[in-house]
């Protein structure tokens, strides 16, 4: 049936998404000379082409982006492998390194040679090597006969196999991910380094400056940077840590313009973006907004409250916890801009007068038209699932920690037979000693009673009962949670890092010597101590319950949104296929084109696109200890009494931060920053506090992203960090 198209006026007020505006969108980089976005770049400023930013048959500036740990991006900037990502990508590996006597967070870090460098476990890097569209390929055989299910099942077999086959014989990995919610489909080959070691971090007074308080917010002066390299065998291929690997040869790295940007001026970011819902319909915002975001919030608001006092009144505790609480808040204080930009755009009732066009084009069309009556239904069947799903994640993921720690013995706890019958128990044994190391170093019992006696309130008053771990729920009805609290801590030995210990001493010896009969014997016991263990069986009680009772239902229930979803998208292009579009971000390859721009966020307010190094020392607190979150070193200070920027600065100033109009989310966290031929400029870390609704709807007039100006970016590594070596290996240009 031929679709009703919406008037000329209609389209104009709906300001249909990932349409009107030119700076909006994340395109895939192999099809941007497909959908022309190579012209409107040009037309834009950009001086190159849609082969130097994408390219399988020669290097191109994709050879130089990195997938980095799988959730933010980093930028090759030497042909010896230094890699540049953000200081709050890095943070988790710094903060592994510290100590109270080799305090990096605090003092910094910077590695005189290659064999001062510091390896890094569990880290990796990738490159992409190919995009493929292999959409056709991965629905052979699918039907509009089949129910979800079947549909489903059938990708997941087709994917496996061309996943398998793409990669067979090589050293890459490859991974398929659906676009349009599943309208498309592209295949990512990847090569993915793990010997990936610290190189330089400055001191967290510049690398997280302004702190929380200046955390999503313009005008900012925060040098968020770190650098790593990476190291391969002697054949340049990915190998695992080894002191014979040597530094990382590229295809491609990013020269570094030292001609700074001023306002217009192209710019491009190029990274992995982690998630967007631009297409969700206004059932899906006013969950986020009405629902979701207010309790998440709170749930945060209070641990933090927890944290934050406990890291100010101790050193040791501000080191175990300064990762911990970066990423409670990071989320925290976005979920509140969001909301509140979501509210100032009258975003739900823009979905509607979306709706109510898509719903007039479409009317008579069986496949589209009860679309949104369906919608409708089904957000408020989820909606239950969906509360119970975001409290569990807040309660059990970033709330009191000795829930998932005393998770990490289940499978001693349960299987320890069958281990030891495939001779893998005392493997299994010889890691938990190693995870007790690793977790009790940055682990404090009173602060993790009080983050608990802080969220459980609200955790078990807000979660309908059925939901409930049984411990939890009793304990609530009968009103003894504090009776259940000082079990938990008192009594369980995964409170205590000795006790723990000294329970799993026999296990850790007999697995050491070897002795198999003594292990079982030593393991049996502790198994049996184990299951009666308070936190042990709390634990288990609520993944059990968002398994059985949350998990299957949500999934069920989602999973009928996401083929909504996919009729609703298919249908939104048919209906308006004048306009080109571009599929929300799901960590994979993205490029984002904008220019040099400040903004009018809200009445009365004029942010300019960039601050210096002036604005830090506006902001510097004397007052303070050198923790404090606008505490700044006294060599950043004489620096700029005696303006001593060497070739960093620009007419007696020095440039720390711009704003742009790229658009960008989480997992652009790192990305480079390009002008118009090719080099590097800056380095993306943030959105300001009004922009982080971008995720959901994209204001251009609005939005910003937030780079620290690689300019400054240089001068902290040569002039503060003493590190002019680094600088050597790089590629600078100035015209």
């Amino acid at each position: 049936m031929k679709l009703n198209k919406p008037s000329f006026l209609l389209i104009v007020l709906l300001l249909w998404q990932g349409s009107l505006f030119a700076h909006e969108g994340m395109w895939l980089p192999s099809l941007i000379k497909q959908l022309m976005i190579e012209k409107e770049m040009q037309n834009n400023g950009f001086q190159l082409t849609a082969e130097d930013i994408y390219s399988v048959n020669q290097s191109s500036m994709k050879d130089a982006v990195v997938w980095f740990n799988r959730g933010c991006t980093g930028e090759v900037i030497s042909d010896q492998g230094l890699v540049l990502t953000n200081h709050h990508c890095g943070y988790g590996q710094i903060q592994s390194h510290s100590t109270v006597e080799n305090d990096y967070l605090k003092d910094g870090f910077a590695a005189k040679n290659h064999g001062e460098e510091l390896p890094n476990n569990n880290m990796k890097v990738s490159f992409i090597v190919e995009i493929k569209d292999v959409t056709k390929e991965v629905l052979t055989g699918v039907t509009d006969a089949m129910t979800e299910e079947e549909r489903q099942q059938l990708i997941k077999e087709n994917t496996e196999k061309l996943q398998g086959t793409a990669v067979e014989g090589t050293h890459y990995e490859a991974s398929i991910k659906p676009f349009f919610y599943g309208n498309a489909y592209y295949m990512f080959i990847m090569e993915t380094f793990t010997d990936v070691r610290l190189v330089f971090a400055p001191p967290s007074s510049i690398g997280k400056f302004g702190g929380d308080t200046d955390n999503w917010m313009w005008p900012r002066h925060t040098g968020d940077f770190s650098v790593f390299r990476i190291y391969a065998d002697k054949d340049n291929k990915p190998a695992a840590y080894s002191p014979d690997n040597v530094p990382y040869k590229p295809r491609h790295h990013f020269p570094i313009s030292l001609d700074g940007v001023k306002p217009e001026d192209f710019t491009m970011v190029y990274g992995f973006p982690g998630r967007t819902q631009q297409y969700i319909p206004s059932y899906g915002v006013k969950y986020v907004t009405e629902v979701s975001n207010p309790v998440k919030i709170s749930m945060r608001d209070a641990s933090l409250s927890v944290i934050d006092k406990a890291m100010k009144s101790d050193d040791l505790i501000r080191i175990k916890y300064s990762a911990k609480q970066a990423r409670i808040a990071n989320a925290w204080k976005k979920w509140i801009g969001e909301s509140k930009g979501l509210d100032r755009l009258d975003a739900v009732t823009k979905k509607q007068t979306q709706e109510a066009a898509f719903q007039q084009a479409v009317k008579g069309n069986a496949q589209y038209e009860n679309l949104l009556k369906d919608f409708e239904r089904a957000y408020a069947e989820i909606e239950p699932y969906n509360l119970a799903r975001d409290l569990f994640i807040e309660f059990y993921y970033y709330g009191p920690e000795i829930f998932r720690m005393s998770s990490r013995y289940d499978k001693l706890v349960t299987n320890y037979k069958e281990l030891y019958d495939k001779g893998k128990l005392a493997e299994l044994v010889l890691q938990l000693k190693q995870v007790n190391e690793d977790f009790y170093k940055d682990y404090d019992k009173g602060v993790d009673q009080k983050i608990f006696d802080a969220l459980v309130g609200t955790y078990v008053e807000t979660v309908a009962p059925v939901f409930l771990a049984d411990h939890l729920n009793e304990a609530h009805k009968k009103g003894e949670l504090k009776k259940l609290e000082n079990e938990l801590y008192q009594e369980s030995v995964f409170a205590d890092k000795e006790r723990l210990n000294e329970l799993m001493k026999p296990a850790f010896e007999a697995a050491e010597k070897g002795d198999q009969k003594a292990l079982k014997k030593a393991v049996a016991s502790i198994s049996k101590e184990m299951k009666k263990d308070i936190a042990w069986v709390t634990a288990g009680e609520l993944v059990l319950k968002y398994r059985q009772e949350v998990a299957p239902a949500y999934g069920e229930k989602q999973e009928q949104i996401n083929a909504l979803m996919q009729d609703y998208v298919k249908g939104t292009m048919e209906v308006f296929d004048d306009k080109k579009y571009w599929s929300d971000a799901n960590s994979t390859m993205r490029v984002t084109f904008g220019k040099v721009e400040g903004s009018n966020p809200r009445d009365g307010v004029e942010y300019l696109p960039y601050t210096t190094l002036e604005g830090v020392m506006e902001k510097r607190r004397t007052d303070v200890s050198e923790t404090h979150e606008f505490y700044v070193p006294e060599k950043l200070v004489e620096l700029y009494n005696n303006k001593d920027y060497g070739i960093y600065g620009q007419d007696g100033d020095l440039v720390v931060c711009f704003t742009a109009s790229n658009h960008t989310t989480g997992g652009n966290s790192g990305s480079p920053v390009i002008n118009g031929n090719g080099q590097l400029i800056g380095l993306n870390f943030d959105r300001t506090w009004e922009s982080t609704m971008s995720d959901i709807m994209f204001d251009p007039v609005k939005c910003r992203n937030i780079s620290v100006d690689i300019r400054y970016v240089l001068f902290i590594i040569d002039k503060f960090g003493g590190a002019k070596h680094l600088i050597d290996e790089m590629t600078l240009i100035k015209n």
